[in-house]
């Protein structure tokens, strides 16, 4: 048995103005589904059932949407494909909008990811129905979506988002864009300078070069009005004889054999003026015959004329080939097409000419240079002062957090790293690291080099709860982020996660009751048994059904009336 579901729960503890959301996935034959289609809202929301009942499903179908490998033996048994569309509301998030335009994807608000996967072919990827490449698809996924969880693709983990992250928290995003600014001026000046530095190592010699190519390009006297003229005289020239024979054969037919087109015309006319006798109404008529007479005539004149020209030019064959030639030898020797000689001679000019200005140019860049490389280090030193600042901030805030999420002892910390003496990035002085110690005792490690997925899932939690309100991405994907936890701290996750519902739409694995309880809505997926196999489903839960589904998760065998008060009292504190 398969559902489709569509809800829109109660909004309690959900505050986001606008949507910028998964709004609907739909799986068709994927694994033990064979079709589901979701439509999602904003807030938190809990994904519960058995084990093996879809949730991971749900999971990887997320992930092929948004560009991860396929494997074709996710295709369910018995079909030859399945399908994975995921629907995004965009209406206010201006840059994966510009994105979209960019790549002339966009489609008024809205953005539909398509992943088709083949059993016997390679997968094939759609943003708003048009067909792009798996690399672009994953580049807009990143965008949208962030998956935390023990086997899945976390943001958190790149160095680019810890500093985008850092930025955001500080609110400095404008100091660092000018950093950044100013950095590319820098690098294009320094850029120019060495190039010019470089020619100027073995100026006399490239000089003397220069000079020579430009004397020989000019006197090629090329331009590209005589290379299409060129190769058309070519091709007319080659093709002389046919001309002749042709132009011959139809001037014999108009007017120099013995039965022209003339000689009928003429006798036609004459005909027609013995009939005009009888009927002056042929007087048009016969104008008309009497005009391709002269027609004829014309066009004969013409053709003899042509024909005398062929003959007038018996060495024009050899001049034309002698002249492409003599191009197509010189652009052989510059490894150059043949039309691109005309630019090759502007360029030559245009380094003949920075080389005979080269002393007071590259004086004047080296100034030009050093004043720049001021104005960025002063702009990034005032970066680096509210860098500290802030990494102290989410030092402490995230640290506290994970004191409430089951790793009391445990460290996080922001570090900035210097870079090397004299070197210049476009994103400052310093290397953002994200640092963490999820146990007492144990040394500070990159987040990245964090052993465990559950607690590297909690960091990541408190991280994205901390900066909730400057992170980009809209939608979040925790998958069984309250593995090894239970109790209080469970409590804890589903209150936090709720938290970052209320600015973010939150998705959630989870086996706990305590964290499904605090969901503003909830689904449960569950598998069923049918003539074709097992087959998964999912139903969205009104409140009477999230009170058994509580319930079920929190009991054991038997449901009792006090699991279920135990369940509707959850319910109910959360809810307020």
């Amino acid at each position: 048995m398969t559902t489709s579901v569509c809800y829109e729960l109660n909004w309690v503890g959900v505050s986001t103005p606008h949507a910028n959301m998964l709004s609907h996935i739909q799986i068709k034959d994927l694994a033990i589904v064979a079709s589901i289609s979701m439509d999602l809202t904003r807030g938190m929301t809990a994904l519960t059932g058995e084990t093996g009942a879809g949730k991971s499903i749900f999971i990887d179908a997320l992930g092929l949407a948004l560009g991860d490998r396929t494997d074709n033996g996710m295709i369910r048994n018995g079909e030859a494909r399945a399908e994975v569309t995921a629907l995004f509301d965009t209406s206010y998030l201006p840059e994966v909008e510009s994105w979209l335009r960019k790549h002339e994807l966009d489609d008024d608000g809205e953005c539909i990811l398509r992943r088709v996967l083949v059993r016997d072919g390679r997968s094939r990827s759609f943003i708003n129905g048009r067909p792009i490449s798996i690399q672009l698809l994953q580049d807009l996924g990143q965008q949208l979506v962030d998956i935390h969880g023990q086997h899945a693709h976390q943001s958190l983990l790149r160095s680019a988002i810890q500093r985008q992250l850092l930025d955001a928290y500080g609110g400095f995003h404008a100091l660092a864009d000018e950093v950044s600014s100013l950095y590319r001026t820098y690098h294009t000046c320094h850029s120019h300078l060495h190039k010019l530095t470089e020619s100027a190592k073995d100026h006399n010699a490239r000089l003397d070069l220069l000079q020579f190519q430009a004397n020989e390009l000019i006197q090629l006297d090329l331009s590209l009005e005589e290379l299409r003229s060129l190769d058309l005289e070519l091709h007319r020239l080659s093709n002389l004889d046919q001309l002749q024979i042709g132009c011959g054969t139809l001037l014999n037919e108009l007017y120099e054999g013995d039965n022209t087109v003339l000689n009928r015309l003429s006798d036609a006319c004459a005909k027609l003026e013995q009939l005009q006798i009888l009927d002056p109404a042929l007087d048009e008529q016969q104008a008309y015959i009497e005009n391709a007479l002269i027609q004829i005539q014309e066009g004969a004149s013409g053709l003899r004329d042509y024909m005398l020209s062929l003959e007038s030019e018996p060495g024009a064959l050899p001049r034309v080939e002698d002249r492409l030639e003599a191009i197509h030898d010189l652009a052989r020797k510059y490894r150059i097409r043949a039309d691109e000689l005309p630019a090759r001679l502007e360029e030559v000019h245009s380094e003949l000419s920075a080389l005979e200005q080269a002393d007071s140019t590259l004086e004047s860049l080296q100034l030009q240079l050093e004043e720049h490389r001021q104005n960025y280090l002063t702009e990034a030193g005032k970066l680096t002062k509210k860098r500290t600042k802030a990494a102290a901030r989410l030092t402490h805030t995230v640290s506290d957090a994970m004191q409430k999420l089951g790793m009391e002892g445990g460290r996080f910390s922001v570090t900035l790293r210097p870079l090397a003496e004299g070197e210049i990035t476009n994103s400052g002085s310093e290397q953002v690291e994200f640092l963490v110690s999820a146990n007492p005792g144990q040394p500070e490690k990159p987040l990245s080099k964090v052993a465990s997925g559950g607690e590297l899932s909690r960091i990541s939690l408190a991280i994205q709860v901390a900066t909730a309100e400057c992170a980009a991405i809209p939608t979040l994907v925790f998958d069984e982020v309250d593995v090894g936890i239970g109790g209080r701290v469970a409590e804890i996750v589903g209150q936090l996660l709720r938290q970052l519902g209320s600015s973010k739409q939150v998705l959630c694995v989870t086996h706990l009751a305590q964290v499904a309880a605090q969901a503003n809505h909830h689904m449960k997926f569950a598998k069923s048994a049918s003539r074709s196999g097992t087959v998964g489903g999912v139903t969205s839960l009104n409140n009477a059904q999230r009170t058994d589904e509580v319930a079920r998760m929190l009991g054991g065998i038997e449901i009792t009336a006090q699991t279920l008060a135990h369940a509707g009292e959850m319910l109910e504190k959360a809810a307020s």
